[in-house]
């Protein structure tokens, strides 16, 4: 089940820690998104350190689509609706400008990058469309109604932003790695004020980010209940046609689409980590009765943590943890929203103001609709009288028969057959 980038690239290994360690900053987690942190820190003169329970984009980022786009689903109307003008405007801008930052590395970098409209559609309502394009509009940004976008099946139409991109992430990856402090197989198994306890050693630093994909420590922040995770699936397809461009469907449970050298990847079938849902067999029947000679080159999945409020949480990891910051949440948009991050968490640990920083810090209100199904779940599986539980929290766990997993439905941890850990937030294997 590896993913097409996985099968074409590989980051650079690094050697695990060898003792203890003192360093400025010291970033856990070894995606995208603490990749490029240690990056910015480094360009900057920062003495900093970057560890990783695994290998170097080993988990979300070697199973994403790559989509590098500010076009996140229909966000700008909703944020315009429930945030106001202000903040909707930052959100573009800094997720504008995130591209912008990735456009400028790639032109010194082999990653297969290339200029690419993105667009939203609607399979029949074409209102929620036109909200958009309003939103688009009040914010100051050209978006443009596409009336018949180049999909298999009819659609009400498609939102388009125009030279977004594509690339390739772990050739990308590859690239910014070489000359940063990076530690591989190194996890980190108790964490306390600056310092960082390993299973090689003891880091102690002045700051510490967090940047886990989900974050681990859970007495700060109640990520637990700010936090769900959602599972999504993708199939690599020969002989089918190309679209052209990026096109994600404007609800949930839709499909994506984008081409990838001579393949066509074909994402969807996704559902809330734990739970029931159609998964690879539904692409493959997509896939059977609209590009019937198609055949699949690849197939993988990814998991992604979503908020509260649709917004990233960036910033210091909760009120009462001076030094310590988090990076999550990125809501299935992971590439801007990891470079975003970054530069946000590159100022606040040096700090220097950023005009971002209230609008993703982490402790903004927790009083949103999904706060209520977050709860309700997590009771669920709290009171389910069944074997085998999560070690995190202590949630029964749900098996996965098309992945051969044990899934959390609560927080989204995963497990082997074997009870190898797989996803975080746990941080040990299952007892079998």
């Amino acid at each position: 089940m590896d993913s097409i980038w996985t099968r074409t690239a590989e980051p650079p290994q690094f050697a695990p820690l060898d003792g203890d360690l003192k360093t400025d900053v010291l970033v856990i987690g070894g995606g995208l998104a603490g990749l490029l942190c240690a990056y910015w820190l480094d360009r900057a003169g920062v003495d900093c350190a970057l560890v990783e329970a695994d290998r170097l984009c080993g988990g979300a980022t070697g199973n994403t689509t790559a989509k590098l786009t500010f076009q996140h689903g229909l966000i700008y109307s909703k944020l315009l609706r429930e945030f106001g003008p202000e903040k909707a405007r930052l959100y573009l801008e800094a997720n504008r400008g995130a591209l912008g930052k990735y456009r400028e590395l790639c032109r010194g970098i082999d990653c297969d990058f290339e200029e690419r409209d993105a667009c939203v559609y609607a399979l029949t309502d074409q209102r929620k469309l036109d909200r958009e394009l309003e939103a688009l509009s009040r914010l100051g940004f050209p978006a443009e109604y596409v009336e018949t976008p180049a999909l298999p099946m009819p659609t009400a139409g498609a939102v388009k932003f125009s030279k977004q991109a594509q690339f390739h992430p772990l050739k990308f990856a590859a690239a910014i790695a070489k000359g940063l402090r990076i530690f591989e197989r190194t996890k980190v198994l108790e964490l306390g004020p600056g310092t960082a306890v390993t299973n090689h050693g003891t880091v102690t630093a002045e700051k510490i980010v967090v940047a886990t994909h989900f974050p681990v420590l859970n007495k700060h922040g109640a990520y637990f209940l700010k936090l769900y995770q959602h599972r999504s699936y993708v199939l690599a397809l020969e002989n089918a046609p190309a679209v052209g461009g990026m096109y994600v469907d404007e609800g949930e449970k839709g499909l994506s689409f984008r081409d990838c050298g001579d393949c066509l990847l074909l994402g969807g079938g996704g559902r809330r980590t734990g739970k029931k849902g159609g998964g690879w067999r539904e692409l493959e029947e997509f896939a059977k009765q609209h590009y019937p000679q198609a055949r699949v080159a690849a197939r993988w999945a990814a998991q992604d943590c979503m908020t509260l409020d649709g917004v990233p949480y960036a910033g210091l990891y909760s009120r009462g943890t001076e030094g310590l910051y988090a990076a999550t949440g990125f809501n299935k948009w992971g590439m801007t929203s990891s470079m975003a991050a970054a530069l946000l968490l590159a100022d606040l640990v040096r700090g220097r103001e950023n005009p971002y920083a209230e609008l993703f810090g982490p402790s903004r209100s927790v009083f949103r609709p999904q706060l209520a199904a977050n709860v309700l779940s997590s009771t669920v599986g709290l009171l389910t009288p069944t074997a085998p539980r999560c070690p995190h929290m202590g949630c029964a766990l749900k098996y996965n028969a098309q992945e051969h997993s044990w899934d959390c439905p609560c927080h989204g941890s995963r497990f082997g057959e074997d009870g190898r850990l797989i996803d975080n937030p746990a941080t040990d294997d299952k007892q079998m």
